[in-house]
């Protein structure tokens, strides 16, 4: 008996097919994975509007409870609200993040005047309500920020080594743009109650 023997141009044409489906195989995967990841980073985002959304909402209700105490700042209260309807109107992630930046130096002020300018105040039950709400909204907003930070992180690894980076590039899955705070987040904020 005689064995066949495959001719060189079979065993060719076998191991590209081999590695055509190997690369497919490899390449669904890695989409699949970066496609995964992509809607980690936007889920994460969509949390962290979800808790800016809870602020926004949230504060005026208690701010309102609290404005009868406290006539002399209504210029913080203005710019409270005044920063709210910007975030309710901002329609792009830019727009949302920078008007939260304003909501959260607003409320920050507030907290500022609150704590170091009015310790009888702030012994009141719904002043103290309010306090804890700020403090807890900005505890929850930096913690979601964290969470899609480290979210975005994970996907533009991924997207830019090799060999994911080819498929990648293929499929128009590039790097998401991390959180990056409002420039005057660095600058420390000023309490005057002269003004």
């Amino acid at each position: 008996m005689q064995s066949k023997r495959l001719s060189p141009v079979a065993i060719t044409g076998l191991i590209i097919a081999a590695a055509a489906v190997i690369f497919g195989i490899y390449g669904v995967s890695t989409y699949n994975s970066l496609a995964k990841q992509n809607q980690e980073v936007t889920a994460q985002w969509s949390q962290v509007e979800n808790v800016m959304q809870r602020r926004a909402d949230l504060i005026p209700n208690l701010v309102s409870a609290v404005k009868g105490s406290m006539n002399h700042e209504t210029e913080i209260f203005d710019n409270i609200a005044k920063a709210r309807s910007n975030y309710n109107n901002a329609t792009t992630t830019k727009a949302k993040a920078t008007a939260d930046s304003q909501l959260q130096a607003q409320t920050a002020n507030l907290i500022s005047v609150i704590k170091e300018s009015y310790p009888k105040l702030s012994s009141q039950a719904n002043v103290q309500t309010l306090m804890t709400q700020l403090e807890g909204s900005e505890n929850r907003i930096s913690t979601e920020r964290q969470r899609y930070i480290e979210d975005v992180k994970a996907y533009n690894q991924s997207v830019v080594t090799f060999p994911k980076n080819i498929f990648a590039n293929m499929m128009g899955l590039g790097q998401k743009a991390t959180f990056k705070a409002d420039p005057s987040a660095s600058e420390v904020p000023k309490v005057d109650l002269n003004n």
